[in-house]
């Protein structure tokens, strides 16, 4: 099971990331755009780059991804933290991380990835 720490450690080692509480949870931000936060113990909101992707997330491996009626309508999907490991939790958060970031630093952490 990742745990909070672990969602802590993978979304700070992201250039540009702050923590601050979002709706009383762990919130990550790039920017002060929030990214991701921790939900419950269980339970990590990230956001994605639109519906269909957050559709095609659950439909692909649903035990892993999921939503709810609260979060109908928007960019964003819950993972489950006790399914999935560190490498998951580790793309989840950049791709999350990429949704939120100013192009600018997007583009120098690709250079420098590369």
């Amino acid at each position: 099971m990742v745990t909070e720490n672990d969602v802590r450690t993978a979304a700070l080692a992201l250039p540009g990331t702050t923590e601050k509480p979002s709706y009383g949870t762990p919130g990550f931000r790039v920017k002060d755009k929030v990214f991701a936060r921790i939900k419950d113990p269980t339970t990590l909101v990230a956001w994605v780059a639109d519906e269909s992707e957050k559709h095609a997330l659950i439909a692909e491996a649903p035990d892993r991804y999921f939503t709810t009626p609260h979060y109908d309508g928007y960019a964003s999907v819950l993972v489950r933290l006790d399914v999935i490991d560190q490498d998951e939790l580790a793309d989840v958060l950049l791709e999350a991380w990429r949704v939120r970031a100013p192009a600018k630093l997007v583009a120098e952490f690709d250079a420098e990835q590369a």
